[in-house]
C-alpha cells in the first residue's frame, strides 16, 4: 500500500489548506493535484480549499449561493476578460506612444537637414567673402590687366562691407554648429526612447494575461491631456469667456 492511500481524507485535507493560506498554493496547483488519483479529485474539490482560493485571489468579491468551485471558475474568467481588456488598451498605448516617437524623429530629421543646409550655405558664402577680401588686398599689388579686372568686379558686387558680413556668418556658423549638437543628442535620446518602446510593445504582445496598469508617469500625461482637451472644448463652447482676457 503507498504511503499516500495510509493518510486519512482530513489530514490531506489540512495539507492542501495549509499550502492555499500560505500563498504558495494556486488553482493550477489545485486542479494539477485533482488530476492525480481519484480520490485527490474528490478531495481537491472541497468548497473550503476553493472558498479560501477565493478570498486569496479575488478577497474584495462578494459571497454567492453557488458552489465555491463553480463562483471561482465564473470569477477567473472575469479576471482573465478584464486582464485582456487591459492589454488591449495598453496595447493601443503602447502603440500610440511608438507612432509619437516616430513622428518626433521625423521632425527632428527634419531640422537637422535644414540646420545643415543653414550651415553649408554659411560656409559657401563665408568662403566667397574670403576670396573678395583677397580680392580687394590684390587690388593694391600690381597684377595683369585681366586679373586685376576680374577681383575689381568681385569687389564691386559685394554690397555689403566685407568685414561685418565675414563676422555674422562666423557667428552663424557657431550657432548652426550648436544647434546640431543639440538635434543630434535630441534624435539619440527619441531612439533610445522608440527602441525601448518597441520592446516593451513586444513583451506586451507576448503576454496577453499579464495584469497592465499605467505608471505614474503615463497617468500625469494622461491627466494632461484630458485637461488639454477639457479646455480646448471649453473655448470651442463658450470662446467669449476666453476673449474677456
Amino acid at each position: 500500500m503507498s504511503w499516500k492511500n495510509e493518510l486519512p481524507d482530513e489530514l490531506w485535507r489540512k495539507i492542501l489548506e495549509i499550502g492555499i493560506k500560505a500563498s504558495n498554493f494556486t488553482f493550477k496547483d489545485l486542479c494539477c493535484v485533482s488530476i492525480c488519483s481519484r480520490r485527490l479529485h474528490r478531495l481537491s474539490n472541497d468548497d473550503l480549499l476553493w472558498s479560501h482560493l477565493i478570498s486569496v485571489d479575488f478577497p474584495n468579491q462578494t459571497s454567492s449561493s453557488s458552489s465555491a468551485k463553480s463562483l471561482y471558475k465564473i470569477r477567473f474568467e472575469r479576471e482573465k476578460e478584464r486582464k485582456l481588456w487591459a492589454h488591449k488598451r495598453a496595447v493601443l498605448r503602447k502603440e500610440s506612444l511608438v507612432s509619437e516617437h516616430l513622428r518626433k524623429l521625423r521632425e527632428i530629421e527634419v531640422r537637422l537637414r535644414e540646420e545643415r543646409n543653414k550651415l553649408n550655405s554659411a560656409l559657401l558664402e563665408l568662403s566667397n567673402l574670403h576670396k573678395v577680401s583677397q580680392a580687394s588686398v590684390a587690388l593694391n599689388v600690381w597684377q595683369p590687366e585681366v586679373v586685376r579686372g576680374r577681383h575689381k568686379q568681385m569687389v564691386e558686387q559685394c554690397v555689403v562691407p566685407v568685414e561685418s558680413r565675414v563676422h555674422a556668418l562666423d557667428m552663424e556658423v557657431k550657432l548652426c554648429n550648436q544647434q546640431l549638437q543639440v538635434f543630434d543628442k535630441a534624435y539619440r535620446d527619441e531612439k533610445r526612447r522608440l527602441d525601448t518602446a518597441k520592446e516593451e510593445l513586444k513583451s506586451m504582445k507576448y503576454h496577453p494575461l499579464r495584469d497592465y496598469t499605467l505608471s505614474s508617469t503615463e497617468n500625469q500625461e494622461n491627466r494632461k491631456k484630458r485637461k488639454k482637451l477639457k479646455n480646448m472644448h471649453q473655448l470651442f463652447q463658450k470662446p467669449e469667456k476666453f476673449l474677456a482676457f
